[in-house]
């Protein structure tokens, strides 16, 4: 199997412009925004971009390739209102994915707030239901860092969502700096096997389709979401190694959330990631 490692990128200036921009970074799959991550504005791509996309993706090998839901999206939400507006945002999504010809749709599930979490998990699956997963698309729950009502902390938390709906095309993208903040070891060898003994039976690894690699400012079992450069954070080279080397994940995307606000750019990450690959 081809390692598959790439980036977050942009598509300003048009959906096609990411393919290019992970060229550059060194990445030979990825993640993009169909909007703006901070408003519920999503883009609707026409065939001839959609078109344009996969053909500059085939042309560099890349993929599979990721579309990332909007940050305001809470299916947990006792509001009927939010409630509403985030399912309509991961339509449009979903929608969009199809069209650009991207696998996959990855949300934070979100929080219950103050509702309770079987009827948050409740309130989530029911509204994953309601959705139109194209047959080309599968949507994932994303794990979560755990603060506050936030839902899919734990690995049975995320199968109670997977098992919870009726549809098919449904599954779990992993994100390394949530897991460390909610209290998984990825650097002991004893504590990463018990991570991934507990993926084995509280989700199952046939769920797992999508690795976030993202190291972190803040120690184990913080409930923060800060992510650092690879190997430069709390979860460290030997975090990064357990992971990427893993049985269970070698074989999965792999894509990259890391800063890029201080002067370090996505490139050097993904050279670190292969340096670590063994």
């Amino acid at each position: 199997m081809v390692f598959k490692v790439g980036a977050h990128v942009s598509t300003s200036g048009g959906a096609k412009k990411a393919i290019q921009r992970q060229e550059d970074v060194g990445g030979n799959c990825g993640q993009i925004f169909a909007g703006s991550p901070r408003t519920w504005k999503v883009a609707e791509y026409t065939d001839e971009e959609g078109e344009a996309f996969k053909e500059a993706a085939d042309e560099k090998g890349q993929g599979p390739y990721v579309i990332h839901s909007t940050y305001l999206v809470n299916l947990a939400t006792p509001k009927d209102d939010l409630l509403e507006k985030s399912k309509k945002c991961i339509q449009k999504e979903l929608y969009a994915a199809e069209k650009l010809g991207v696998e996959y749709v990855v949300f934070h599930p979100g929080a219950h707030t103050g509702s309770g979490r079987e009827n948050g998990i409740e309130t989530i699956v029911s509204a994953v239901d309601d959705l139109d997963i194209p047959s080309s698309v599968t949507l994932l729950f994303e794990n979560t860092a755990g603060k506050g009502t936030t839902l899919g902390r734990s690995f049975g938390e995320l199968r109670e969502m997977v098992e919870g709906t009726s549809q098919d095309n449904v599954g779990v993208c992993i994100d390394t700096c949530h897991a460390h903040a909610a209290g998984y070891e990825l650097r002991e060898e004893q504590g990463f096997n018990d991570m991934i003994q507990e993926i084995k039976e509280d989700l199952g690894l046939e769920n797992v389709k999508v690795l976030h690699l993202n190291d972190s400012k803040d120690e184990k079992g913080s409930e923060k979401d800060n992510h650092e450069h690879i190997g430069e954070g709390n979860i460290g080279d030997k975090g990064f190694s357990n992971v990427i080397n893993c049985e269970a994940f070698r074989d999965l995307p792999m894509i990259l959330e890391t800063p890029t606000s201080d002067g370090k750019s996505y490139k050097e990450n993904i050279e670190k990631i292969k340096e670590l690959r063994g």
